[in-house]
């Protein structure tokens, strides 16, 4: 897991500058730059605390919303060969690909499987697991563990 604070639903990221020998961060998901500094990490925490306050107070008098709002769709940049997996798992499973894409992230989220930066493991079901052997090419059509969906 990533090293984050957090404070009243705000995520702010944490870094170490040696050369400035200060901690420094910054509140995540917000449409403004709003930056935070420490000498300790407990100074940071309480820079962090201050800067989110504020922000929320400055948010009330502008008579905006503080947490940037999401429409519900974005880019994703993926390798081609996992593209074409992702869009085979879909339609075996009859959904399209952005219904496929949508579950895979609720999962992933409600489970809390994903990691950084190299294990990208998601617990599967049975079914699915059965599924993904058929998009490995080393499968072969009369392999036993195909018969079940007519390879």
């Amino acid at each position: 897991m990533k090293d984050v604070l957090t404070h009243k639903g705000f995520i702010g990221s944490m870094h170490f500058s040696a050369e400035d020998k200060v901690f420094h961060g910054k509140i995540e998901g917000v449409a403004d730059l709003i930056s935070f500094e420490g000498q300790s990490v407990k100074k940071l925490v309480k820079a962090f605390h201050e800067a989110v306050d504020d922000y929320i107070e400055l948010c009330k008098e502008a008579g905006k919303e503080p947490l940037r709002s999401c429409k519900g769709s974005f880019n994703v940049r993926i390798p081609s060969s996992l593209h074409v997996k992702a869009l085979q798992q879909a339609a075996l499973s009859g959904v399209s690909l952005n219904q496929f894409v949508q579950k895979a992230l609720e999962g992933a989220i409600l489970r809390n499987t994903f990691t950084m930066p190299h294990d990208l493991s998601f617990p599967r079901r049975r079914e699915s697991r059965n599924i993904l052997k058929i998009l490995d090419p080393r499968v072969k059509p009369d392999d036993a563990r195909c018969e079940a969906l007519s390879c």
